[in-house]
């Protein structure tokens, strides 16, 4: 049983009942939603709550009486209009108005303990983490969950689940911040950012929509060029939707970050953003590495310290066809930059140019691997706060399990003084010893690139993670990894099991041809790449063919290229578009 399991299961006896908070002031107030809001509450509306909402644990200071805790709180509401906010729908479509109150009322849960837990601190997170189930109701419910709790009542912990739609990370290490501040006697500093409705209209202006349409070309080259799919292998044909949580705590792996990050003059994140990737494609075995890399978007002095969701994805892709670790450290810097100043889109826009550059490429676009760097913020939660910070190390522990819609997700809460990592590895793809082998494998490459650099050759050596293992049935095809076996039977079972045949086309880049038996009813090239791009969610391996051949029966040796290829075509095409009849 893990720790967080225990917290949660030895739970200690407390009364509890619910305040009415409540506020007054501001500007009642009414406009479109932020380019960040709108890709929140899109996820918000798909994915699992425990996912997507974010939480914090903030301890109070020693001898704050209850009245104070909840006055700062009431301050806070007040002097930030996203925690005012609530959004419209229009119709079916996700909402796309929000809505500041200038009044209202909001709850805090107070549960008070004759005890307390002696692990009071995974106790706390239990209790935030908890606060996190269940969808926020966009349209009504205040968006901060909040839960007091107190010992023979006296406040030792404020704990608090916050809506994604009106708050990120760095939107709660504000309002952390400034809560201590309020708590302290003090005024917070007059406030200096945009609010999300200044922001809105920011966006809206020419130079706005001309920043957010770079944003969407730069994700359509990427995904139309890079692979489509970083762990296309054959233990990928199957998916474990919960993923346990791995923790990191390495004294060594801090250390060597730190001494990498002096020899070769690079900053720390993207030294430790480059040994994520390496070590990513090497397990992969690919020579791109494509990884989501959530951003803060805080970069300019207005929205520093706004309350605000303004975190959006940058779409990395990192070349690492070279010859050493500092030649992929040089190309990192750029090619990060490329893909932070891209990180601000319309959401919907976005997913408009997803679908129509995956029909094209005949692909799917998943999120496979994502990296958060949230070293930076001190009110991050950083999963399990336990675990020796000295010894040999590196130090390894699992916690609880969570669907989660990626196969590789790591969470960086700490660079030093030691590494601290959050990882959760799809159990298809690696058993628990595999996963330790690669976190602590992370830790050996940056020891070994502290003193010299580490050519890419020997990196199975250096770190002990084996690259992935495909029959030679996989081929590398327009950049990704593909079985056209996978593909055939995918192709067959979305046609009704009509006999398929898939060949690759030898060339730069080689491509793939489907030879399709017709069935009694009509078949043309575009209703078989339509058939097909239905099915592909979930399908590693699969890559749509360039080209799509029908012909009237299938060979009498249905297993080769030959026996298809004297086969008269009946139609022939890409399936992309109109049909080059024969």
């Amino acid at each position: 049983m893990s720790p967080d399991e225990t917290a949660t299961r030895v739970r200690p006896s407390a009364t509890e009942r619910a305040v009415a908070v409540a506020y007054a002031g501001g500007v009642e107030r009414r406009g479109p939603v932020t380019m960040g809001q709108a890709n929140m509450i899109r996820c918000i509306l798909r994915d699992d709550p425990l996912h997507i909402n974010n939480h914090g644990v903030w301890p109070v200071p020693a001898g704050t009486p209850l009245d104070t805790v909840v006055d700062a709180l009431r301050a806070l509401v007040v002097r930030h209009e996203a925690l005012r906010t609530t959004f419209e729908a229009d119709g079916a479509a996700p909402p796309g108005v929000q809505r500041v109150a200038d009044r209202g009322t909001f709850t805090v849960t107070v549960r008070d303990h004759a005890e307390f837990p002696e692990d009071a601190d995974r106790y706390a997170q239990t209790v935030a983490r908890e606060a996190r189930a269940g969808r926020f109701r966009l349209g009504e419910e205040f968006p901060l969950r909040v839960v007091v709790l107190a010992r023979r009542g006296t406040p030792l912990f404020l704990c608090l689940a916050a809506s994604h739609a009106v708050t990120d990370g760095s939107a709660l290490a504000v309002l952390r911040a400034e809560w201590l501040t309020l708590l302290g006697g003090r005024r917070p500093a007059p406030l200096d950012a945009l609010t999300p409705l200044e922001l809105a209209a920011e966006e809206a202006t020419p130079a706005g929509r001309r920043k957010a349409a770079a944003s969407l070309r730069y994700w359509e080259k990427v995904l139309a060029t890079a692979p489509q799919e970083m762990f296309a292998e054959p233990r990928a044909l199957t998916a474990e939707p919960r993923q346990p949580q791995l923790t990191l705590r390495s004294p060594r792996g801090g250390r060597a970050l730190a001494r990498v990050a002096r020899r070769t003059g690079s900053p720390v994140p993207t030294v430790l953003l480059t040994a994520w990737c390496t070590l990513v494609a090497h397990r992969a075995g690919q020579r791109t590495c494509v990884v989501a890399a959530p951003l803060s978007n805080r970069s300019r002095p207005e929205l520093a310290r706004a309350v605000n969701t303004l975190s959006q994805d940058a779409l990395l892709s990192l070349d690492v066809g070279v010859a050493t670790f500092d030649d992929v450290l040089r190309k990192a810097w750029g090619a990060a930059l490329n893909a932070y100043r891209h990180s601000q889109f319309d959401a919907l826009r976005l997913w408009e140019v997803i679908d129509r550059t995956v029909h094209e490429r005949g692909s799917r676009f998943g999120r496979d691997v994502v990296f958060n760097d949230v070293s930076g913020l001190a009110a991050i939660p950083g999963g399990d706060p336990g675990g020796p910070a000295e010894g040999p190390g590196p130090e390894t522990g699992w916690g609880p399990e969570q669907v989660l819609p990626t196969r590789l997700l790591c969470f960086a809460y700490q660079t030093e003084p030691l590494l601290h990592l959050g990882v959760w590895a799809d159990p298809a793809l690696f058993t628990r010893d595999e996963a330790e082998t690669f976190v602590t494998g992370l830790v050996r490459l940056l020891e070994a690139a502290a003193d010299q650099d580490v050519p890419l050759a020997d990196l199975t050596e250096v770190t002990g993670v084996r690259p992935a293992e495909r029959g030679p049935d996989w081929r590398l095809v327009d950049g990704c990894w593909v079985s056209p076996a996978a593909v055939a039977d995918a192709l067959g079972e979305a046609l009704g099991g009509l006999p398929v045949h898939v060949a690759v086309d030898e060339g730069a880049p080689a491509s793939l041809t489907a030879f399709i038996a017709r069935g009694a009813a009509p078949l043309t090239p575009d209703r078989a790449h339509a058939a097909l791009m239905r099915v592909l969610p979930g399908r590693s391996g699969v890559l749509a063919p360039r080209r799509y051949v029908i012909v009237q029966d299938p060979p009498g040796d249905p297993g080769t290229d030959a026996g298809w290829l004297r086969r008269p075509a009946l139609t022939e095409g890409t399936g992309r578009g109109p049909a080059d009849a024969s």
